[in-house]
């Protein structure tokens, strides 16, 4: 990758590359959220799954952003929750009526997804579906479940925020989850305008992070379970944007592989200001970042552990940044790696300036 580093700090040129207006629709964020929070308000999400507490909470993964929000949707709920919640690529045979589905698409003609869900439709089960209004797949649960629409275009890759808005309202509304929706969509608001184009590296995170990246093989390596789903979607974001290819994985699960491992460990000289950077060693020098989104005295543990081991590694720990609950601190990380994807993709010319210009809209 050939990085044009100085395009990040010139925004009259940011805004030439981006002619896709993919930073502005990324900034769209927090209206995502709104937008889906008034959607499912004006259908009477509560009513129509009456708040009762099903027997199992079913999370259908589908390719995209929308596998990034079922993992963080699952790693949100699941930990603490009352009843078994499960993700599956397609709706389980043994789903009932007692059961509650939730599934996100952007594919409207998704003929596996549709089936799926028109036979949990079929047997009783609560279905919510955050999808396109039209096609096979809507279509599937129509007058049998709960479609929550689009209402803030961006393209597919850019849709975390609004399919995890509304995995969480369902999640709240069977009291699975008790996230404040609103205070997430404020906070995703400061993020886009701390990461606004217009700010310069040294005080804007996301640029910082892309700048820290480049040149790099990311290690995004999370410290608790909400991190590691934030850490995926990093991985994908940078692939979606960028073309840059990241390992993401538990922290623990990182360490038990000694070359990777060691390669890490090695890149402490990176850190000093006396460093040569003539000197680096291959062609594709690792950056280790470490993500902690969870809070607590175990998360703290972990954390300074993490970094006794890996002195040389980037840490991103929303909690040192802002107040808000778990569902807050990971979608304000999951927008900065995809701000920081963005920022990459444009100084190195893969979705914008010499490279192919995405559209702006889904």
């Amino acid at each position: 990758m050939v990085l044009d580093d100085s395009l990040l700090d010139d925004p009259a040129r940011l805004t030439e590359a981006d002619g896709g207006g993919l930073l502005r629709a990324a900034a769209m964020a927090g209206a995502q959220v709104r937008a889906t929070a008034e959607v499912a308000e004006e259908l009477e999400l509560g009513a129509r799954l009456d708040g009762n507490r099903p027997r199992s909470f079913v999370i259908v993964t589908r390719p995209g952003a929308g596998q990034s929000a079922a993992h963080l949707l699952y790693s949100l709920v699941a930990p603490a929750g009352p009843v078994p919640v499960v993700t599956s690529d397609v709706v389980p045979g043994w789903v009932g009526a007692l059961d509650v589905v939730f599934a996100h698409t952007d594919d409207p003609y998704d003929q596996e997804l549709a089936l799926s869900l028109e036979r949990a439709a079929r047997y009783g089960a609560g279905v919510v579906l955050s999808a396109p209004p039209d096609g096979p797949v809507a279509s599937s649960v129509a007058g049998r479940g709960i479609v929550l629409a689009p209402r803030v275009p961006v393209p597919p890759e850019l849709v975390l925020p609004r399919a995890l808005a509304a995995g969480l309202l369902t999640a709240n509304t069977v009291g699975l989850a008790s996230a404040d929706i609103a205070a997430l969509a404020d906070r995703l608001d400061n993020e886009a305008e701390r990461g606004h184009p217009g700010h310069e590296s040294f005080v804007n995170p996301a640029k910082s992070l892309a700048l820290r990246m480049a040149d790099h093989v990311p290690l995004l390596w999370g410290l608790d379970p909400v991190a590691v789903a934030v850490a995926r979607h990093g991985a994908f974001a940078l692939a979606a944007h960028a073309a840059v290819v990241a390992d993401a994985a538990p922290y623990r699960q990182a360490l038990a592989r000694p070359a990777l491992r060691r390669a890490a460990t090695e890149v402490s000289g990176d850190h000093s200001i006396f460093a040569d950077p003539e000197e680096r060693t291959g062609d594709n020098p690792v950056r280790a970042v470490l993500l902690a989104v969870v809070a607590g005295q175990a998360a703290d543990h972990a954390r300074h552990h993490a970094q006794e081991a890996l002195p040389s590694a980037d840490l991103l720990a929303p909690a040192e940044e802002i107040s808000a609950d778990d569902a807050g601190r990971a979608a304000v990380l999951a927008l900065r790696f995809d701000l920081a994807a963005l920022y990459l993709g444009l100084a190195a010319g893969t979705i914008g300036g010499a490279g192919r210009v995405a559209p702006a809209t889904a």
